[in-house]
């Protein structure tokens, strides 16, 4: 008779590649290169390392521009998200790059808590570009 104790288990890895693939991938994988830039959703990846500057702003985790648009009480508004760093000097190249265009002073909201930067008015082509000249 044996003594009572811990039960005794084998481990065995040889056929946990079966598992893993099944298991969701823990991040997105990089897109693979493309011909041309922009491809025809109009995606661009960044250029190179990022930009010397007092902020950077992170792409998404789908590998997209954090630049969105919203709709708040018929007020139309462009928040751009995920930004690093200096977010007042982000806000003064914006509203100084918005100028260029010839927009009329445009009002700002800084979130330094969320890293958030919302502008009122549909500024999406113009910010999404400027962020792409900047090589994000």
């Amino acid at each position: 008779q044996t003594p009572a104790g811990p039960p005794r288990y084998e481990e065995s890895t040889a056929e946990f590649g079966f598992v893993e693939r099944l298991l969701p991938p823990s991040r997105i994988p990089e897109p693979p290169p493309h011909p041309k830039y922009p491809t025809p959703s109009g995606w661009s990846p960044p250029t190179g390392s990022p930009p010397d500057l007092p902020y950077f702003v992170r792409r998404s985790r789908l590998h997209n521009l954090p630049v969105y648009l919203a709709q708040r009480q018929g007020r139309r508004l462009t928040a751009l998200r995920h930004i690093h760093g200096d977010i007042w000097a982000l806000e003064r190249d914006l509203r100084a790059f918005l100028g260029s265009l010839g927009v009329p002073e445009v009002q700002a909201q800084v979130n330094e808590v969320t890293g958030t930067l919302r502008l009122r008015g549909h500024w999406g082509p113009e910010v999404r570009r400027w962020l792409l000249q900047r090589g994000f």
